[in-house]
């Protein structure tokens, strides 16, 4: 296949609102050692974008200055010692950077093939939820069988699969949610409790509904709200961040961390090694793919975008109206269950 010089990108020159999300011209990027190369079909659309547009979240040493963090795609060259049978195949991948491109290259071992179950707008809204959350909630945190868990940013694209994984690993899910509105969406996903954080003290409603306290805190805020997280915590509990979206400090309660023996701990996803992903995409690849192919699980989209409107797909996150998550698509595709492209607000 005869591949194009260069291709259209958004890569903006400076930080700024979703106005400097426009499309450039930039090189077709070449497949290195152990990479694929995939021509973007669709992109999903994370917080961390929306940072690293605003410049806050600057890509790790080597990755592209292109946002993106995930697409899904077909292989259309590799390189070498890449895998020849993944040519022409389709797949999802989980990117440091440069998703929001035509093509982009990719570590093989961060790569995984489309399950026919699923539209290509469907892969590409799983690669970053799917590896935080499992990194994070059944890793780090451990998840069980029979445990409950707190996650906040219920109906986020994180809060949303981690309400689908939690169900089916047959754990107890609470969330929190900006309305009463959201609250019943994530009800309706399978979450156990939902708690409207705006009209409500999310510390004393899980007290009511688990009086020992919850096992895991999953916790994407930070801020004042981490000593009210250790409050909602059992005997032994674990509170894991993966996002500082009320401030990057916390003053916590010494004792309580004592008395409850409390495991706090945390990760980033981003500037972790190929290495670190690739084991995290074999065991996701075991554990969690038969579900997929099986059609038990797929990611809730919330809208979908044309490539050139990346910044209404911004503004619509920076919105925070979304319930699960904002895509771009560069080739036209109907979602699988055949859901029209826009959302009721008219994006």
């Amino acid at each position: 296949m005869s591949l194009p010089a260069t291709m259209l990108a958004i890569d903006p020159a400076e930080a700024g609102g979703p106005e400097v999300l426009v499309p450039v011209e930039r090189s077709v990027p070449r497949a290195g050692p152990g990479e694929l190369l995939i021509k973007v079909a669709a992109a999903g659309v994370n917080r961390p974008d929306i940072l690293q547009r605003e410049g806050q979240y600057p890509p790790p040493p080597g990755a592209p200055s292109i946002l993106g963090l995930e697409v899904a795609g077909e292989v259309v060259a590799l390189g070498e010692g890449a895998d020849a049978r993944l040519l022409g195949r389709p797949v999802m991948a989980l990117v440091s950077g440069g998703g929001y491109a035509e093509y982009v290259a990719a570590p093989s071992g961060q790569c995984l093939a489309v399950p026919p179950a699923l539209s290509m707008t469907e892969a590409a809204a799983l690669p970053e939820t799917l590896f935080t959350v499992w990194s994070n909630l059944f890793e780090r945190g451990r998840a069980a069988p029979g445990e409950t868990v707190l996650v906040h940013g219920g109906t986020s694209g994180i809060g949303t699969i981690a309400i689908l994984l939690g169900k089916l690993f047959g754990l107890t899910v609470i969330v929190t949610a900006g309305s009463a509105d959201k609250c019943a969406r994530a009800l309706d996903l399978g979450a156990d409790h939902a708690i409207d954080y705006r009209n409500e003290d999310f510390v004393e409603r899980v007290r009511g509904v688990a009086p020992a306290g919850v096992d895991i805190v999953l916790d994407m805020v930070g801020g004042d709200y981490v000593a009210r997280n250790l409050a909602c915590l059992a005997d032994e509990g674990r509170h894991v961040s993966i996002a500082v979206q009320r401030g990057a400090t916390a003053e916590i309660p010494l004792w309580r961390i004592m008395q409850k023996r409390l495991t706090l701990t945390g990760s980033t996803l981003r500037a972790r090694d190929v290495g670190f992903k690739t084991g995290l995409r074999d065991t996701l690849a075991r554990v969690v793919w038969p579900l997929l192919s099986a059609g038990r699980l797929k990611p809730v989209i919330d809208c979908t975008f044309p490539f050139h409107q990346a910044s209404q797909a911004h503004a619509r996150l920076d919105s925070g109206e979304h319930v699960g998550k904002v895509v771009l698509m560069l080739e036209d595709e109907a979602i699988a269950d055949g859901s029209t492209q826009v959302t009721k607000q008219g994006y």
